[in-house]
């Protein structure tokens, strides 16, 4: 089941019944999920989903064109490998919120990368008001350097005004 996986990809205005709709669409067409990340930013819908599709991808565009145009959705495939199973967990999750400001994810994210932050997951969003805006971030990573090797850069971030919290993550091995 290594071939015919496909990342599709699919923005949209968010509107009730989507995720209902396109999966019993891929289902009744004969696809396979593997790994999803589906949410809501800012009015939007997107949805990432690794598809098995043996039928190729001309064949998976056409069985999901009239949902998707139905939706008003739009519709992004590319071929991959999939590596299901293969996740690695995270060790550390970094929570960082203060005023919003241009730069704020490129100058936090090339600091921690710097010290040996893998990120695996990122979310975001703009709190606060429009007069105020608040960034907040939560970042889940891999320190493959330590954690202690990001504290330094968590301290300076802190010192910039920025409220920023490390999180060691328990790793449960069985």
């Amino acid at each position: 089941m290594a071939e015919h996986w496909f990342m599709l990809t699919v923005v949209g205005r968010d509107r009730a019944g989507i995720v209902a709709q396109l999966a019993q669409t891929l289902f009744r067409a004969g696809a396979d999920f593997g790994e999803a990340s589906m949410l809501r930013l800012g009015g939007n819908f997107t949805i990432m989903l690794m598809v098995h599709f043996p039928a190729g991808e001309h064949s998976l565009a056409e069985s999901i064109k009239a949902v998707a145009e139905h939706l008003q959705l739009r519709v992004h495939i590319d071929p991959i490998d999939s590596h299901l199973h293969e996740n690695e967990a995270a060790d550390v999750v970094v929570s960082i919120s203060g005023a919003d400001q241009a730069g704020i994810v490129a100058g936090v994210t090339t600091r921690l990368a710097a010290v040996g932050l893998d990120i695996l997951n990122l979310d975001s969003t703009v709190a606060g008001s429009e007069a105020s805006p608040v960034y907040v971030m939560r970042i889940e990573g891999r320190a493959r350097e330590g954690i202690e090797a990001l504290e330094p850069v968590i301290a300076e971030l802190q010192r910039e005004g920025l409220d920023a919290v490390l999180h060691p993550v328990d790793m449960l091995i069985a």
